[in-house]
């Protein structure tokens, strides 16, 4: 469980890192998040980085550059979408471990939220799935 929860936040910097630095106010990366359920055995540990950027940032250009720099990275398949909101966001997702990476605009204007979903991983004997991690 732990190793898959630092697999995922590791991955969530590195796309953070993909961001102009001149274009970042900060950084944030939530030391904890919670578990879902894969199937009836396995669960999978999701978490979350938001990017806050420098006023009046584009963001969608941002996130499109970021897709752009991850496009021949081949440990994910990537597909892109507006969402309902009108916001352009990208899923990257792993065809081995079906570990997913979902960035786009966040919830705060001017941020980019970047969603994890580690691998999906058996929990220690005793462990309750409920609360955080």
């Amino acid at each position: 469980m732990e190793e898959a929860k630092s697999d995922a936040q590791a991955i969530e910097l590195e796309i953070a890192a993909l961001i102009p630095a001149d274009v970042v106010a900060n950084v944030v990366q939530k030391p904890e998040g919670t578990l879902f359920s894969c199937d009836d055995a396995q669960h999978r540990w999701k978490g979350l980085t938001t990017v806050a950027l420098v006023p009046g940032t584009d963001v969608e250009m941002i996130v499109k550059g970021v897709e752009a720099q991850m496009a021949d990275d081949d440990r994910f398949e990537m597909r892109s979408w507006v969402d309902p909101a009108g916001e352009y966001t990208v899923q990257l997702t792993s065809p081995e471990t079906a570990a997913n990476f979902i960035f786009g605009e966040g919830t705060e204007e001017g941020t980019i939220d970047i969603d994890s979903g580690s691998e999906c991983f058996t929990l220690p004997e005793g462990v309750y799935p409920g609360g955080k991690f």
